[in-house]
């Protein structure tokens, strides 16, 4: 596994975004072509407008499939010939359907086995939209594609906290009616093992957030704490789940609280982002927990505002690329670990061990 180099294919994202821009920059770096093999599924002739846009010398090697992928390089899968329009800063028909393309192409050549993990580019949710792609974003689409029936839980995490969502793109007003006990309980126990074998903790401990204000005071602000949230954190931690709660967001964060767990349970998506993006410090990024494919992303979406200006920053997905390698290893090194448990004995075995000693005792004397 040490000897391994991970192949890491890339998405390019949305092309009037800055999807290339921060590519080019995590790997103008020599030590990140040490570090991995990356693959990035695209366009020779968008990669090179962008380049040239963004006045970057880093060049990239076009391989015909991720299997031509040289060491060393920065590689590129091209995902379709036709020319398409560049421009900056505005979602379009046409960048949508650029994203999609690409983000078949990984998926393929991950099913055949051409490349380990995905790092995904920021897309625009609804340019991407077709009769082929009907997600509320990348998340969604990988537990659609590459699920084989499990379920995905979007994790964010930086070097302060690691936040799950209970409950990912949706509206505000669904939230309290999607959640359920069982449903939390699924959640808890899929983050319980993603903390353990995706991120090497040994023995996690989860904070749930509450829903409503102030935690409910009571009830006085709603039910959802007393008959869904607290019973779901009881059969969590029957289940053998270490998990407290719920506790206000409000006063959680802002006591600075989620530094005394391995992570916290948010119930909706702004929930958690806010605070997170707040605190990342441009270092966070975006797992999907949950299923056989590592895929992470940098924290951040298209920047159409700065798209093509050169001066966006790479560090998030500098992050997302160090996270995906070292996720794919703990994953291994967790099979790894696992792969030849010692058999417990049980108390018939030991008075049976007994009873051999004493007869060989008994026949040496």
């Amino acid at each position: 596994m040490e000897s391994h180099k991970v192949r890491v294919g890339i998405t390019h994202g949305d092309i009037n975004g800055i999807g290339y821009e921060i590519i080019f920059k995590t790997f103008a770096e020599p030590a990140m072509l040490e570090l991995c093999t990356p693959v990035v599924y695209g366009s020779p002739k968008v990669a090179a407008y962008h380049r040239k846009a963004i006045d970057s010398s880093v060049t990239f090697n076009t391989v015909e499939t991720a299997g031509d992928a040289e060491s060393g390089k920065l590689n590129l899968v091209e995902c379709f010939s036709e020319e398409v329009k560049i421009d900056f800063g505005r979602a379009t028909l046409e960048s949508g359907r650029a994203a999609f393309l690409s983000l078949e192409r990984a998926v393929a050549d991950y099913k055949a086995g051409l490349i380990d993990v995905i790092v995904t580019a920021p897309i625009n949710k609804n340019d991407i939209q077709s009769e082929h792609f009907h997600f509320p974003g990348h998340t969604e689409y990988f537990e659609d594609r590459v699920g084989n029936g499990g379920k995905a839980l979007m994790i964010l995490a930086n070097s302060l906290m690691r936040i799950a969502l209970a409950t990912m793109h949706m509206p505000l007003r669904g939230v309290a009616q999607a959640l359920t006990v069982d449903g939390l309980v699924s959640k808890l126990r899929i983050f319980h093992h993603s903390l353990h074998a995706d991120f090497g903790i040994s023995l996690p401990r989860i904070a749930v957030l509450a829903l409503n204000p102030h935690a409910s005071d009571g009830g006085l602000l709603g039910n959802e704490e007393a008959d869904v949230i607290a019973p779901a954190v009881k059969a969590a931690n029957e289940a053998g789940i270490p998990c407290f709660g719920p506790y206000a967001a409000d006063g959680f964060f802002g006591a600075g609280l989620y530094r005394r767990f391995d992570g916290v349970l948010a119930m909706y998506h702004d929930q958690g982002l806010a605070p997170f993006k707040a605190l990342s410090m441009d270092d966070g990024i975006n797992f999907t927990a949950g299923l056989p494919l590592v895929r992470t992303s940098p924290d951040h979406g298209t920047a159409y505002d700065i798209a093509g200006q050169g001066c966006a920053s790479e560090n998030s997905f500098r992050q997302a690329v160090y996270s995906a390698i070292d996720i794919w290893r703990n994953r291994k090194a967790d099979v790894e670990a696992h792969a030849n448990p010692l058999r417990r004995q049980s108390n018939t075995d030991r008075k049976d061990d007994e009873a051999r000693k004493k007869t060989s005792q008994s026949a040496e004397e």
